[in-house]
């Protein structure tokens, strides 16, 4: 009977859920010579070709689609076997803005558990400006946030969000009325950044929907009812960019920031998982 090399699972995992060699090298601290090894290792075990890599992209084979599941089995059972005599678990608080999360946040849960199975996330989601403060009365470890403005330059940019008037494809805006918006209540600097470009572009606007958090405002848009300026890389399903077309002014991407106040290794480890499968979000990597 063959042995499997958990080392050489975890990197298919990685480069099959990161969808690059070298993000996958960066989550394991290593080089992207050393998971192509490992990777090499696996497949000559196994009699199968489990990825196809190409200069530009790389794809799971119909082998590897097959073997995923079942590797990902293994890597739970080998991280159940090790915390048989485990430490007590670290948790670790995050908070998450709301305008940069979407459909995606069950893959990036995941990764951070295959990344760091002992530590516990408890995930807290609410507007960037909430979540700073309660960041710096010192109830988050961590939160991922919008930038407001240029008056706190600290923490760690990962990468930009771009936004867009999103609208669902079968929205009808009539020449002459003004734009049907749906918005959040203020404050919030999504909408102000939103009201400030039209006002600029000298487009009128009337306020049609008020939501109370992204996956509402995302139902209205949805829904037909009105435009929203919403992240392109978490807006719903189905909806598309309409500025074009409408003669909207342009949005400014906003830098997503990470800021965090923790000093253990679980944590920091938990933490760079998150992010580096955030930026993978971003650039649309992850399966």
């Amino acid at each position: 009977m063959k042995a499997l090399d958990i080392e050489a699972v975890q990197a298919f995992v990685l480069v099959a859920d990161l969808r690059s060699f070298t993000r996958a090298a960066e989550a394991l601290d290593g080089t992207q010579s050393a998971v192509s090894l490992r990777i090499k290792r696996l497949e000559d075990g196994l009699g199968r070709r489990l990825l196809e890599r190409t200069p530009r992209r790389v794809r799971l084979s119909a082998e590897g689609d097959a073997f995923l599941p079942f590797a990902r089995n293994l890597l739970a059972a080998h991280s159940g076997a090790l915390d048989a005599f485990a430490a007590p678990r670290r948790r670790l608080v995050v908070g998450l803005s709301h305008h940069i999360v979407g459909a995606e946040l069950p893959l990036l849960l995941r990764r951070v558990k295959q990344a760091e199975p002992d530590v516990v996330m408890e995930v807290r989601i609410s507007t960037s400006r909430e979540l700073l403060e309660a960041f710096d009365r010192g109830t988050l470890d961590a939160v991922l946030v919008l930038r407001h403005d240029s008056r706190r330059l600290d923490g760690e940019v990962l990468f930009e969000e771009p936004f867009g008037w999103m609208a669902a494809p079968d929205f009808v805006h009539r020449s002459g009325e003004p734009l049907p918006l749906a918005t959040q209540a203020e404050p919030c600097s999504v909408r102000q950044m939103a009201v400030t470009a039209l006002a600029q572009g000298g487009v009128p606007w009337s306020e049609v929907f008020v939501g109370g958090g992204i996956l509402t405002v995302g139902a209205a848009v949805s829904a037909g009812l009105a435009v929203a300026a919403l992240g392109r890389r978490v807006a719903p399903a189905g909806t598309i960019e309409v500025g074009p077309v409408l003669g909207l002014p342009p949005l400014p991407a906003r830098d997503v920031v990470l800021h965090a106040g923790v000093s253990d290794a679980p944590a920091r480890r938990a933490l760079k998982s998150l992010s580096d499968a955030m930026r993978a979000t971003a650039g649309g990597l992850m399966r």
